[in-house]
């Protein structure tokens, strides 16, 4: 997701437990042309783990030197994106505007697949299709992988419904059906919980999910599933203390590894996220946006923290949109009465410390 799957927030979320990660995606026009900007996004993964690159474009020239770019910087895997709805990306007839062009996104995946080594699997997202007119995701991906791809991720959405309404299940289950056992299928769009994890699994069939804007403040989701899948207890929902602990995690992590001029909206976005639900977020996101020096924002958090540290409220404001707070409010009902969740007094990290930043 473009500013939103950054090293630091890859970071934290693979060390909750994601499996893979993938960089933001990247025009491969500007990968060749050598902006700054876009070199910049293609960051490996920390500590050697796996990830993989995604890239978008339409010229089968620059399709393949940047995939061939993404190998030389350690990707696992070159993704080639036809799901993006935005219009930035569809005007110039990429993303899922090829899914209107079968044949040329069939040569697309061709073409990067003979630019990298065999051993790195090329693999490609797409969408349920154009809009209610055009659903061919299961003939669509076959053809993708007729030409070479290892793996196609499904969102359940058309490029019409951008982001809009639900996304549909039935494409997912489709593609699945349409491919051989051995290529895996990925399901994506609206899982925000377990209850939506399960059922994405259940009703497609599909053999691993994606999962973005449901991570997005809410990492320990990819802990549960993971807890889950292995057979073992939900660890649960995070205590106060491991929420400051993670948001001072991905804050150090912005100050070390972002670029200098992104960093003051990077600490506020990571205000914005981890103080959603609690008590007196909405005031501590105003004030983030009153103050311009990274270093402020940083004592804005800790001061936040602290402060519901010291009144000892770990009470979660439930909001519609929180899946936080949402799971929270379920897991805190004893016998159809609302109780407060209480801090475990096993939370991680150390409440004395800080995420460094220079101003």
């Amino acid at each position: 997701m473009e500013a939103v799957t950054d090293l630091p927030f890859r970071t934290v979320c693979e060390e909750l437990g994601a499996a893979l990660t993938f960089t933001e995606f990247l025009s491969a026009e500007a990968l060749t042309r050598g902006a700054a900007k876009a070199l910049g996004r293609m960051w490996p993964s920390l500590g050697g783990r796996r990830f993989a690159v995604q890239i978008f474009g339409r010229e089968p020239h620059a399709l393949a030197r940047a995939a061939a770019m993404a190998v030389d910087v350690g990707a696992s895997i070159v993704d080639i994106n036809m799901g993006c709805p935005a219009k930035k990306v569809t005007a110039g007839a990429c993303g899922s505007a090829l899914m209107r062009e079968p044949e040329l996104a069939a040569a697309l995946v061709a073409t990067v697949r003979a630019a990298v080594p065999s051993h790195i699997p090329v693999t490609v997202k797409h969408r349920a299709g154009w809009d209610e007119s055009s659903l061919n995701a299961a003939e669509f991906a076959r053809s993708l992988v007729g030409a070479g791809a290892a793996m196609i991720t499904v969102h359940g959405r058309t490029r019409a419904q951008g982001f809009s309404g639900s996304a549909r299940l039935e494409p997912i289950a489709s593609v699945r059906a349409a491919l051989p056992r051995d290529i895996p299928v990925v399901g994506n769009g609206d899982v925000k919980d377990v209850a939506a994890y399960q059922r994405m699994k259940r009703e497609t069939g599909c053999d691993a999910v994606m999962i973005g804007r449901g991570s997005m403040g809410n990492p320990w989701l990819f802990r549960t599933l993971a807890a889950l899948e292995r057979g073992e207890i939900d660890p649960g929902p995070p205590a106060l203390g491991e929420r400051r602990a993670v948001w001072r995690r991905h804050a150090q992590l912005v100050c070390e590894h972002s670029p200098e001029k992104m960093r003051l909206h990077e600490l506020r976005k990571t205000l914005a996220w981890y103080s959603r639900g609690l008590r007196g977020g909405a005031i501590l996101r105003q004030q983030g946006f009153t103050v311009a020096d990274p270093r402020a924002v940083l004592d804005l958090g800790e001061a936040f923290f602290a402060g519901l540290e010291a009144a000892g409220d770990v009470t979660l404001v439930v909001d519609p949109a929180d899946p936080i707070a949402k799971s929270v409010a379920r897991n805190g009902r004893r016998d159809g009465t609302r109780v407060e969740a209480q801090e475990r007094s096993e939370a991680r990290g150390d409440d004395r410390g800080e995420a460094p930043c220079a101003a």
